[in-house]
């Protein structure tokens, strides 16, 4: 984002180096998945949670909110650690306390222990989301990068879907209680191995200039003057706001608004957001390669495009009462926005010196979650107390605009840093 340093391109890994790095990749993303799945468990066990704590909308909302408020005030912290500890040890123990907190999740007798549990749950997942990626960007060279982190990235959509699944199942069989419980336990065991991941040196893959510590105060004023990581973080926000809104609230419209049963909202939910998400973001990471070597920030004005295209299909997915059409529409706007989660998160970790790219992940996750899904889930639950739950999700066609609009402009600006 501002002008490169003149390094040499580093040759890619030799094949035990690349083969600690996959192994790396392997766990990261199946972390990333269980992140997912836990955090999608309570959206499809919530009609049975308002049920049991007599909770209305709002209240519900706030349920999701105060889970990402606590999430991303912790991410910063996370990201200056990450910078200076070891990586692994940030990630295995953010890892178990998450996954603790999810089966304790199922222990609460009271809408405010819940909240608690939720509470612990966002600050384990911040010791791991702004720390994994620049972990990864030291293992796999700049070229290959957008294709790693979508891998890493189809975590979200497949975990999503794993959690409206299982959560909707067990908690229409059994109890949300127990619904809970099974989404603790994946994680204690990525917990432990987390800890003999390899750690690689920063800016490794990157060239010699790179590997150099940046004083904490310098990257924060090169970062402060850096446009298109706003212009990035901006439209990130919005389409997060957008998209984190619907996730919590989608099942609750098909049992509310279109009858179905929350075991079947969960697993056609999931279904859905599975098989597009997995198919756009492996189709964002190819793409976003290509256009990254056609110009610069080129992955960034995909992604905007994608945007573009998505906003009005969100809103006639809203449109649409037959069930078949709806879940079509709902289909396309989300591969549509998928397409940009390797090419964003590429665009920040490339453009930012690599001793400031965990912080930089974090001050990104603050920022995407302070303006986005912190406050989207509780205005969607408030607007549906005053008016109803499908006109507040109409209403999220409107920051997709907006974010494509932003993306636009970041890939305009996009330039790579090496040091």
């Amino acid at each position: 984002m501002s002008t490169p340093a003149a390094v040499a391109e580093p040759s890619l890994p030799a094949s035990s180096a690349a083969r600690t790095g996959y192994y790396a990749l392997l766990i990261l993303t199946l972390i990333n998945l269980v992140n997912y799945l836990d955090r999608y468990i309570v959206t499809v066990a919530l009609p049975h949670i308002q049920r049991d704590f007599q909770l209305d909308d709002t209240q519900s909302g706030l349920l999701g909110s105060f889970f990402i408020i606590v999430f991303m005030l912790a991410s910063p912290l996370g990201g200056f650690l990450g910078d200076r500890v070891p990586r692994r040890y940030l990630v295995a123990a953010g890892v178990l306390l998450w996954s603790l907190a999810t089966g304790a999740s199922g222990l609460a007798t009271s809408f405010a222990v819940l909240m608690v549990a939720r509470a612990a749950v966002g600050i384990g997942e911040a010791g791991y989301g702004a720390v994994a990626p620049s972990i990864i960007s030291d293992l796999f060279p700049r070229e290959q990068r957008t294709r790693v982190l979508s891998f890493f990235y189809i975590a979200i959509p497949v975990g999503a879907a794993a959690g409206y699944g299982l959560g909707g199942w067990l908690s229409e069989a059994y109890s949300w209680h127990v619904a809970f419980f099974a989404g603790g336990a994946p994680g204690l065991v990525l917990g432990v191995l987390a800890f003999f991941m390899p750690e690689p040196q920063r800016g490794a893959m990157d060239g010699p200039e790179a590997q150099a510590k940046l004083p904490f105060l310098v990257g924060l004023k090169g970062l402060a003057r850096n446009t298109a990581f706003w212009w990035t973080t901006s439209g990130y926000t919005l389409m997060t706001f957008a998209i984190g809104g619907l996730a919590f609230w989608l099942p609750t419209f098909l049992v509310r608004e279109r009858a179905m049963t929350s075991d079947k909202a969960g697993f056609l939910s999931g279904a859905v957001t599975a098989l597009a998400g997995l198919l756009g973001t492996v189709a964002g990471g190819w793409l976003g390669d290509k256009m990254d070597q056609r110009m610069p920030g080129g992955g960034l004005r995909m992604s905007g495009v994608g945007l573009l295209l998505a906003a009005p299909l969100m809103y006639l997915s809203v449109q649409v009462h037959s069930l078949v059409p709806m879940f079509a529409v709902i289909f396309l706007a989300q591969f549509l926005i998928f397409l940009n989660s390797g090419p964003i998160n590429a665009a920040i970790v490339n453009g930012v010196p690599p001793a400031f790219r965990a912080f930089a992940m974090g001050l990104n996750v603050l920022c995407i979650h302070l303006l986005g899904d912190a406050i989207s889930p509780a205005a969607i639950g408030k607007l549906a107390d005053v008016a109803s739950l499908g006109l507040a999700i109409e209403l999220n066609a409107l920051p997709v605009l907006l974010g494509g609009i932003a993306l636009l402009i970041a890939g305009k600006l996009f330039k790579h840093v090496t040091a």
